[in-house]
Parts: C-alpha cells; structure tokens; sequence
C-alpha cells in the first residue's frame, strides 16, 4: 500500500506552470531521487507533498502517515548556515511538530540524544551551529529531520556545495537510514550517479517529458541514455 499517492499534480510558482501532470507512489521503505532538468518543479513539487504551497489540480494522498510526521531538510541557505544556535539546540528544535514551545519534554530531549547518535554528532553537540563545516551541518540538519519522524523524510538537494567525499559519506548515511531503520527518502538532487547507485525508485522530470519507476526501468530512458550514453545494456 502506498504512504504517499500523487495523482495528476499540477501546481503553478509566480504564476508559472512549475509541476505539471504529475502521477507517483511511495511506499514504505522507498528510497526515491527526484531528478531532472533545472525549472521542472521538483523543490516546487516537495512543498507540495509537506502543504507548503497549494495544488492548482491534482491530489497528494497520504497512508498510514500525516503531513505534520513528515522530517524536511530544505535546500541549504546563508540563514540556515549562519544560524545562531548551538548543535543541540538545532536538532532538539526539530521536536516542534506543533508549534513553537519554550520547554522541551524528557521525550524530546531522549529523542533529540538518539538522532544525534545515530548521525555521529555527539563530539559536536555543543558547537555553535555556524561553525561547523557544510557536511558537518548537514548531518545536523538530518539528524533535525529525524527528530520530527523516523517514518518518512523529504531532502532539497542535502549535497549542494558539499564536495565529492563528504558527498559520498551523507548519500551513504541517508541510505544507511533507508536501509537498516526503515526510514522512507524522498529526495531532490541532481546528483544522477550517486541517485542510481542507492535510490530503489527514480523521478525524472524533464522538460519533454517525464518518468517514475526502478532504477532498471530509468537506465533504458532517453534522459539516461543522454547523461551516460550509448545503450545502458550493452
């Protein structure tokens, strides 16, 4: 059964067409790339599935999971890096599923310690947010994500500005929690090497035209063909 049901999705960014008739499922244990063309609507298309931004047609279902136990990890700004607040801080605030609260309960505090664990952050977890490095940051940011939900989160492009190696360390932890937590990904990158290697599912949004299905299936398309070359069989 799918968690998440997208069904002829359009939706519009400054009154232009960005998401345009767009079909998927996710289910439990999902680890899906959304790829493609810049300006095809894929970050539009995540704030659509959190109900950050309206649909213009088309409907978002979702099983077994609501909108509000959805982790999210937007695309890396000048704020989000020069955020004023301590490791800890960061990741216990991803405890405000509800709203903004001054006290934090023993819950959340225990869950914030185990997602601070699990992402090998606990030598850094009094560092100024600031100071750390971007990959050192982005696996505070997740570990953030996690503490909203262990069921499902959403990642805007998590290795933009990162370099090769530290990449490569963030692409196999997000799959380390796909795989061995359970943890469904949806995630936005144009990253297409590192997506065939650990996504189980791709959506390709292009320009003239798009796909979603296995890794197999994605190899033998023409946008695969152009960005490898030849016959992806042979």
């Amino acid at each position: 059964m799918s968690m998440i049901s997208c069904d002829k999705v359009c939706m519009s960014y400054d009154k232009t067409k960005a998401v345009d008739n767009i079909s998927f499922d996710v289910r439990k244990g999902d680890f899906l790339c959304i790829v493609g063309e810049n300006g095809t609507g894929k970050s539009t298309l995540l704030k659509g599935i959190l109900g950050l931004q309206k649909l213009n047609s088309g409907t978002i279902t979702f099983s077994g999971i609501r909108a509000g136990e959805i982790g999210y990890l937007p695309q890396r700004t000048v704020v989000q890096k020069d955020f004023p607040a301590s490791v800890w801080e960061v990741v216990l605030s991803g405890r405000q599923t509800k709203g903004f609260r001054l006290f934090y309960t023993p819950e959340d505090k225990r869950v914030a310690r185990e997602n601070i664990a699990l992402m090998g952050i606990e030598e850094i977890k009094n560092k100024p947010f600031n100071e750390l490095s971007g990959g050192q940051q982005q696996r505070v940011l997740l570990a953030r994500a996690l503490c909203a939900t262990q069921k499902l989160i959403l990642l805007d492009e998590p290795t933009t500005g990162l370099d090769p190696f530290v990449t490569a360390e963030l692409y196999s932890l997000i799959a380390h929690l796909n795989r061995k937590h359970g943890v469904t990904v949806i995630m936005v990158t144009h990253d297409i090497k590192n997506s065939i290697e650990y996504a189980t599912k791709i959506l390709s949004m292009e320009h003239d035209g798009d796909f979603f299905g296995t890794i197999l299936e994605y190899m033998k398309t023409p946008a695969a063909k152009r960005i490898f070359g030849g016959d992806m069989n042979a």
